[in-house]
């Protein structure tokens, strides 16, 4: 175990700086707002905790997420009694606050749920929708070929039916005890009063000023005279406030209809040089989607998450049960490990390339992607020695005999995760976006529009066959995000997730693998370097321990790359007690009681 943690350590260490970076920012406000004094002590402990590489453990609750802000107002939610649902709906309002360009009202989530009392396990789907309007040339410039991404994802073409305030309302009337509008109201009350703004988010401001410069209220908002905002200058968001407060007296009915519903069509119409075709209808009609869970076993476990039109469980799922016959015990350093891992990753995008989609528009073949015994016959393709030469998709059982062309959709990183356990013993999971970082860059309300059109494929069709991923209206864009529980006899172990692009189901995949295999703690699977393989290439997180990988990895025929491996893993292991990690590349905490 010592050999494997050198590279968990080296990357806590190289974090160290970015979270004394995030204590320094958010500790004045901390001491010196009375509504939150008491959980002070704590945060700074959760902080320090993280930056030595430690779980933070806990007795009855624990929550894990983005900022310190979003996770102290869950754990005041938890320690005054309410639930899982109840802190949620608190994390996400304030995430959307002080981490506006990963989620928020404006994007879309899944949640994975699991219910103490009954012992079940539910999936929530929150993603947008296309507007009925949409096309299958939405994405098509005059030539009929593909848009650039960038040029598709600026302005209101690439904006669909926000799902998260549907979400949070839907979870909150199913699993939530405590007041509404109580949960919104210490977001009303910073959004009010101000935010110290995180080093995080300056940094990436002022990466995207040019394309934040696209729309006046996001400008005026982000870049107060031309200027990007600074790391330690204080926000304040009265326009968001104002949205909170209208939500807290008529509920989510004041987001989907009325005065805010026209004004977010109006902008989505009225972009400049990239309108979209969003309606009052499309916000009208909108519903969440109660789906099957998903799941896989994998070493005496069950692995459950989201299904289509998310490709995470699946994709996870199919990752593991391919390994599920191997012997990963020799550790994240092992060249042969890595060979196995990284292949069955491949395997499983290939398979999500061809088939995976929103099922309610096209039937996809869960059953047969998941069964064992298709798992065990694209495991056997692992029994070499070096990298395969290729992937290809697989031929899963399916009740329906149809032929689909592989995607080509572009699934940039962002996104965020929040894992919460409350004293009952609920579990929740819910990955959240609006898709690329600042979404359309579209500002409505105090909150950032969803750039999620993006994730269909841009083509809808290749040498003639139907691309399953392509624009319809009303449909779900296939997403990655991988929210997950895992189960040991019917009871959760782990709560697990990440934000990444398609990157989300390697980061979630090893996290799991770490817990289950090498025996890490939360922490140590948050922190541990990462190696990841969708499509061929090995993507190594420059600046750790996994850079060293390269050498054999490469004798044994992969292309490698180091590259910043931004995930976003926020982790809870449930057992006698309660240990959370999170990620040291983020400014999230774990924080429990």
């Amino acid at each position: 175990m010592r050999i494997f943690l050198i590279g968990v350590v080296a990357a806590t260490i190289a974090c160290a700086a970015a979270a004394q970076d995030v204590a320094d920012s958010v500790a004045p406000e901390i001491a010196s707002s009375g509504r939150f004094e008491s959980l002070s002590p704590a945060v700074s402990e959760s902080l320090a905790a993280k930056a030595a590489g430690k779980p933070v453990e806990a007795e009855n609750w624990m929550v894990a997420a983005a900022n310190p802000h979003a996770v102290r107002v869950g754990a005041e939610v938890l320690a005054a009694g309410g639930t899982a649902a109840d802190a949620l709906v608190a994390v996400q309002v304030m995430l959307g606050l002080v981490e506006p360009q990963s989620s928020g009202l404006g994007g879309g989530a899944f949640l994975v749920w699991y219910d103490a009392a009954s012992g079940q396990l539910t999936t929530l789907d929150g993603r947008e929708t296309a507007p009925l309007a949409a096309t299958p040339k939405l994405f098509l410039d005059d030539a009929g070929e593909p848009l650039r991404f960038f040029n598709a994802v600026v302005g209101g073409r690439s904006v669909g039916t926000p799902g998260t305030p549907a979400l949070l309302a839907e979870v909150h009337q199913r699993y939530g005890t405590q007041d509404w509008a109580s949960l919104l109201a210490p977001t009303i009350n910073l959004a009010e009063a101000g935010f110290a703004v995180s080093p995080r988010l300056a940094q990436l401001v002022a990466a995207d000023a040019e394309r934040l410069a696209v729309s006046k209220t996001t400008a005026a908002y982000f870049l107060p005279n031309g200027v990007p905002i600074a790391r330690g200058a204080t926000l304040t968001n009265p326009d968001y406030a104002r949205t909170l407060k209208q939500m807290s007296k008529e509920g989510v009915s004041a987001f989907y209809s009325g005065e805010l519903a026209s004004e977010i069509v109006a902008t989505v119409q009225g972009a400049t040089g990239n309108p979209g075709v969003l309606s009052e209808v499309d916000l009208a009609i909108y519903r969440v989607k109660e789906r099957a869970p998903v799941c896989v076993t994998y070493r005496a476990h069950e692995v459950c998450g989201m299904g289509p039109p998310s490709s995470g469980a699946i994709a996870v799922g199919q990752t593991l049960g391919m390994l599920e016959a191997y012997d990963l015990s020799a550790g994240p350093n092992d060249i042969n490990v890595r060979r196995l891992i990284g292949d069955a990753s491949r395997l499983a995008f290939a398979d999500r390339g061809r088939y995976v989609a929103d099922s309610d528009y096209v039937p996809v073949p869960v059953k047969g992607l998941l069964d064992a015994g298709y798992l065990a016959e694209r495991g056997q393709l692992l029994s070499g020695d070096d990298a395969l030469p290729e992937v290809s998709a697989g031929n899963p059982s399916f009740d329906h005999a149809l032929n689909w062309a592989d995607d080509e959709a572009i699934e940039l990183p962002s996104t965020s995760h929040i894992s919460i356990v409350d004293t009952a013993g609920n579990v929740a999971s819910m990955t959240t976006t609006i898709e690329n970082g600042f979404g359309s860059r579209l500002m409505v309300g105090g909150f950032l529009l969803n750039n999620e059109l993006t994730d269909f494929s841009f083509r809808s069709q290749l040498g003639g066959v139907p691309i399953a991923n392509r624009v319809e209206p009303g449909k779900r864009p296939r997403s990655s995000m991988a929210p997950t529980i895992v189960l040991k006899d019917g009871k959760p172990v782990i709560a697990a997730g990440s934000p990444g692009g398609s990157r989300i189901i390697g980061y979630t995949a090893q996290a799991i693998i770490a817990m289950l295999d090498w025996g890490f703690d939360a922490q140590a699977a948050a922190s541990l370097p990462h190696a990841i393989n969708r499509f061929g290439a090995y993507d190594l997180e420059a600046g750790t321990e996994a850079e060293k990988l390269a050498e054999g990895l490469g004798e044994i025929g992969y292309d490698t790359k180091e590259r910043a491996l931004t995930s976003g893993l926020h982790l809870i292991q449930i057992g006698e007690r309660l240990q959370g990690g999170a990620d040291p590349r983020r400014e999230g905490i774990a924080l429990g009681e």
